[in-house]
């Protein structure tokens, strides 16, 4: 897949291992956790490094894309990062990207994802937002 411009990052520190963290990353990013081919609708799978990295790309008439999640060992647990990088092409991608990006609405359900995945295995103690308004 080509280069694709950055978007944003966000992460959620995790008091578990990695191993319980990436167990926990599949069985919310997968339709069969045993599977990591088994992506949502829309994405399909680039990179499984367990338990070091996700990555995930899709595209449609609007926008190419890639999801790509990095799980940092900590002192007391893991980072949890979720990277979006994509394009929009021509106009109707720029209205694509305004409607998806620059409302808030991939903010909110990157962070949602971030937060069920801690759910799973621990409480978070915090929350970060990185990156470049759109």
């Amino acid at each position: 897949m080509e280069r694709l411009p950055y978007i944003d990052e966000h992460a959620i520190a995790i008091h578990a291992s990695p191993d319980d963290t990436w167990s926990a990353l599949l069985r919310k990013t997968c339709r069969d956790p045993a599977d990591p081919t088994t992506v949502p609708v829309g994405f399909k799978l680039e990179e499984a490094t367990a338990p070091r990295r996700l990555a995930l790309k899709g595209r449609h008439l609007f926008a190419i894309y890639r999801l790509v999640f990095e799980l940092d060992p900590e002192p007391h647990g893991v980072r949890l990062r979720a990277l979006t990088f994509a394009a929009f092409p021509g106009l109707r991608g720029r209205m694509y990207r305004a409607l998806v990006i620059g409302s808030g609405g991939h903010r909110v359900v990157v962070r949602r994802m971030l937060r069920r995945v801690a759910a799973q295995v621990a409480s978070p103690y915090s929350h970060s937002r990185q990156g470049r308004r759109p």
